[in-house]
């Protein structure tokens, strides 16, 4: 699907880039096949769902 040489890194390596952006509708496909959306979850290209991570309110930082 890319031109990495060697071949493009795993769907679990994080030296995948980015070959196509769609902000405005929040997700990006990366050279490795996965799709990641802004939520930080992710669509794998055999069909399995990473969740996404998200932030609790007890977990944000408050400033004073």
């Amino acid at each position: 699907m890319c031109a990495h040489q060697p071949q493009c890194p795993a769907t679990d390596s994080p030296a995948a880039h980015v070959v196509t952006a769609r902000p405005e509708q929040g997700w990006s496909l990366l050279c490795d096949g996965t799709v990641v959306f802004d939520d930080t979850g992710e669509l794998l290209p055999d069909g399995r769902v990473v969740q996404p991570r998200r932030v609790t309110a007890g977990g944000l930082a408050v400033a004073a």
